[in-house]
């Protein structure tokens, strides 16, 4: 690929807007992951109730993907983006000067939240609508690498909350989001050409093709894994390997950091020989990851109520931060490789798709972390929910190679990129 030619075909400046937008969109959506064992401390929570908390945003991210998806097909791409920023800026200010005092306003917060991960069903399709077959790969992985805004909220907000107090999080936050707002404001253009409004019947339609619930159970695995273990991981180590809260979000950091960066990747090399070979091999070392790491030991108790530092950290820590970032890894190319899919089999229904598929891996994020937390309640350890997940994963897989050789032969064929 030239960058010169690539550059020509579309319409840069939006697709930099909509990454930007999902990027600080995605920070929003997984703030409380990094920051619950700071804002619950004093509100005597279990375990599996703090696991709920943190899922909540990823729940109502998901549902919410379906009406920002017809909305976005309404009034625009652009507008529907700049109303969702306007939302989650206003929750995240008022938490900012108000505070948290309670689980239910915990809760609500955590719907507002979603609202920013529903940003997904504005942010791709805007980006993909002003590039041609060849290139949505890699236009797709650039968009949705806008997940990295995860990397950004678990290496400093233990830090700042440390230092300042949780709040302070929340306000810091809010001074990339305005400045965001106003380039996405002023650069991202709709795509030209009379928009299509849909309905929720339209979406009915759509998912009584087979390969629309395909893409969808893919996604749940891929994106799914990659969100609810960016979500769940901060609680995940200081409760198996008793970390401080800063060195928590240092390792979930690093670890998010390879599924973001290497989305683009995975979206270039599904181009270069095809969506179906990559995510095979990728869902191969997904399972190899889950099912080693649902037979972890628990790490050593720490010296001190506050937690392992990251200099003190055990040998069986550091094993698992290895073995979680080769397999976030594949998990966020896995995502680009879907979503080098999905444009070649519905290009006139990206917007339609991207708001279904993108529901499912939301669902996918929430129930990965009620999992956990569902399995460290019921049995002690997390064993049972990474081999779970581990055999769905094969799943995927097997569905793989049982839609390949249709998918090649069909609209595969005439999709102009290897599939």
């Amino acid at each position: 690929m030239k960058l010169a030619e690539f550059k020509k075909a579309g319409h840069w400046p939006t697709l930099l807007a909509a990454f930007l937008y999902f990027d600080i969109s995605f920070m929003a959506w997984v703030a409380l992951g990094p920051l619950i064992v700071y804002i619950a401390r004093d509100m005597n929570l279990a375990v599996n109730e703090k696991f709920t908390l943190v899922a909540i945003p990823v729940l109502a991210g998901a549902l919410l993907r379906v009406p920002m998806g017809i909305l976005a097909d309404i009034i625009g791409a652009k507008r529907t983006g700049i109303i969702a920023q306007l939302v989650v800026i206003a929750a995240t200010a008022a938490v900012w000067h108000f505070g948290l005092t309670s689980k239910l306003a915990i809760e609500l917060f955590g719907l507002a939240l979603g609202v920013g991960g529903a940003s997904f069903a504005v942010a791709l399709p805007q980006a993909s609508r002003w590039y041609p077959p060849q290139y949505q790969g890699v236009v797709m992985g650039i968009a949705g690498a806008g997940n990295m805004g995860v990397v950004l909220d678990t290496l400093l907000a233990p830090t700042i909350a440390e230092h300042w107090g949780w709040q302070a999080v929340f306000g810091c936050l809010l001074i990339p989001m305005l400045m965001v707002l106003a380039y996405y404001a002023f650069a991202a253009k709709d795509a030209p050409g009379e928009r299509k409004k849909v309905s929720l019947q339209a979406y009915g339609a759509l998912l009584k093709d087979s390969d629309s619930r395909w893409f969808m159970f893919f996604y749940f695995i891929t994106f799914g894994g990659f969100v609810g273990l960016a979500n769940a991981l901060p609680l995940y180590f200081t409760v198996q390997y008793h970390v401080s809260g800063v060195a928590a979000g240092m390792l979930v950091a690093l670890i998010v950091a390879f599924g973001s960066g290497f989305r683009p990747v995975g979206g270039m090399i599904a181009d270069r020989i095809g969506g179906i070979r990559s995510l095979s091999i990728l869902f191969g070392v997904v399972v190899a990851a889950y099912l080693v790491i649902a037979f972890m030991p628990e790490g050593p108790t720490a010296p001190t109520q506050a937690g392992w530092a990251l200099t003190e950290l055990p040998r069986i820590a550091w094993i698992s931060v290895l073995l979680f970032s080769i397999g976030v890894l594949a998990l966020g190319m896995g995502n680009g490789a879907v979503f080098q899919l999905i444009p070649l089999r519905f290009r006139h229904e990206i917007g339609l798709m991207t708001g279904l598929v993108g529901c499912a891996g939301g669902v996918g994020g929430f129930f990965l972390a009620q999992t956990l937390g569902a399995a460290k309640g019921m049995t002690g350890g997390f064993g049972a929910g990474f081999l779970f997940f581990g055999g769905l994963a094969l799943l995927g897989f097997i569905g793989l190679a049982m839609v390949k050789v249709r998918w090649r032969t069909t609209w595969g064929a005439v999709s102009g990129a290897r599939v």
